[in-house]
């Protein structure tokens, strides 16, 4: 039947052989090769060809500078200096640390060993870096006696003792990191003291609590003297602040003929303040009190006499107090008057308005306090 149907195409008008077929097909197939080169040839020129916004171009005079300056740059390489570093990398990688038998480096251990423990234990970094310095310097000098063939009372081999020498010399760094000695730099710390000589230094304090007004204007290491108009064994205060208001408040309320407070003392230790009575004054007392003349009792430290004295003192005084300004105003004015009476003369005083003579009954008698009795701090 496939005969007949060859027969029938060889003999008919559309017949079609095998071997047409096939040209046909391989016709078609170099078509479609052809055309898709030459859209990716196409396609490459073009990329090629493109114009992009990033691509700087370069005049022919420009170009010629920078191959001009390739040439100087290559022109002036130092390629002397590249071929002896080279070959020294290289020697030094072929000929580097010598590496020492295991038991020749388990002997030197021992012996820089027995050295360090000739100090006892007790010995500083600078003097065990000093101690194994020592050894070495010994070691070399040992070493090169034997590599001269020199007679020493020593029981190294002399291809040991060669390899020693350079172990010694020049490789010292290495074979102590061999075998694990490292002795740390020693440190000297040594306090920059800038105080003027004589001068004792008192520690900078911050007051617990709120910060103090301005109107208190708080001294630190003070102790002012006063009649106690309350208690501070029985009056405390959180801090220094709260001690002030509380002063200021006792003046403002304060009754017709009771002394208003113009002096307060605060102790802010945690371990409580001194004071020369028989009285434990604990922290946070708040002492207020009455002075027409503030008198300043301590200021700062107490001192070497005093302390003598008084053994329980401290160094320096712990209360915080300050007199208020018009008290210090008062105890101003009164310092001015009597050093202006002490200039005058017996005869001119008694002619001054409102003066008495001390004998007259009508003076008033001392200062005396009927219920509490003052205790000056």
């Amino acid at each position: 039947m496939a005969r007949d149907w060859g027969n029938q195409g060889r003999g008919g008008k559309l017949g079609c052989s095998y071997k047409r077929t096939t040209l046909i097909v391989c016709s078609v197939n170099i078509v479609v090769a052809l055309f898709v080169l030459r859209y990716l040839y196409a396609s490459l020129y073009v990329y090629s060809s493109g114009e992009s916004p990033n691509v700087t171009k370069y005049t022919p005079d420009q170009i010629k500078k920078m191959e001009e300056s390739v040439r100087i740059r290559r022109a002036a390489k130092p390629l002397q200096l590249v071929k002896m570093v080279k070959k020294l990398e290289k020697r030094m990688s072929t000929g580097g640390a010598v590496q020492l038998p295991h038991p020749l480096k388990q002997k030197i251990t021992d012996e820089i060993l027995q050295r360090l423990k000739g100090l006892n234990g007790n010995g500083t970094a600078n003097e065990q870096k000093d101690a194994v310095e020592s050894w070495r310097k010994e070691k070399l000098q040992e070493v090169k006696q034997v590599t001269l063939g020199n007679s020493v009372n020593s029981n190294l081999p002399a291809e040991e003792a060669g390899l020693l020498l350079k172990v010694l010399d020049s490789n010292w760094d290495v074979l102590l990191e061999q075998i694990g000695l490292w002795i740390p730099a020693e440190v000297i710390n040594k306090e920059h003291d800038d105080k003027p000589e004589g001068q004792d230094e008192i520690e900078e304090e911050v007051l617990p609590g709120r910060p103090v007004p301005p109107e208190c204007n708080a001294e630190l290491h003070t102790d002012y003297a006063g009649d106690a108009v309350r208690w501070g064994l029985t009056h405390h205060k959180e801090s220094a602040a709260e001690c002030c208001q509380a002063c200021l408040d006792q003046a403002k309320y304060a009754k017709p003929g009771e002394k208003k407070c113009n002096v307060w003392v605060y102790c802010p230790s945690e371990t409580g303040c001194y004071s020369p009575d028989i009285y434990e004054h604990k922290n946070q007392e708040c002492w207020l009190k009455y002075a027409e003349q503030p008198k300043l009792n301590f200021k700062d430290k107490y001192s070497e006499a005093y302390r003598d004295a008084h053994p329980n003192a401290p160094l320096v005084v712990p209360w915080v107090s300050v007199p208020s300004r018009r008290a210090l105003a008062n105890a101003t004015r009164a310092s001015n008057r009597s050093r202006s009476s002490l200039s005058l003369s017996p005869s001119d005083q008694l002619r001054r308005p409102g003066a008495r003579l001390l004998s007259d009954s009508r003076s008033p008698p001392p200062h005396t306090v009927a219920s509490l009795k003052p205790v000056l701090l």
